[in-house]
């Protein structure tokens, strides 16, 4: 028979390590394809929960910018009628709060004329029966 030498023992073990790396590489490729198919599953459900998602956010952004033509064609408005007002203001005060201030100051100034020739017609009466 055939002797066994110190080589062919050193390539047994070399090709039994061989054997050992590849099949642990093996179980490390398999984890990996099923962690790849777990990750494919999970991405197709969050795909398939975000798109009504973001169609109803494209619908919800739609009626925000209605809603905001609204608000910004009223805010035109409030404007619109501040200024006719304040316009309404300077007129009634350049038309009628010019003759009414004179008005006023006239009789005023009647009353205290009458009140004050009326005070010095009582007195010289008064002196005239002490």
């Amino acid at each position: 028979m055939d002797s066994v030498s110190l080589g062919d023992i050193a390539g047994m073990i070399a090709a039994l390590a061989f054997a050992f790396l590849v099949f642990r590489l093996g179980s490390v490729i398999g984890k990996a394809g099923k962690i790849l198919d777990e990750t494919r599953v999970s991405l197709r459900s969050t795909t398939e929960n975000v798109q009504p998602t973001l169609l109803k956010l494209t619908d919800t952004v739609s009626l925000t910018n209605e809603q905001l033509a609204r608000v910004d064609g009223i805010t035109t408005n409030v404007s619109a009628m501040t200024t006719n007002a304040s316009a309404l203001t300077s007129l009634f005060a350049a038309t009628l709060g010019s003759p009414v201030v004179k008005v006023a100051a006239f009789t005023y100034g009647v009353r205290s004329a009458l009140s004050a020739s009326g005070t010095k017609s009582a007195g010289g009466r008064r002196r005239r029966r002490g």
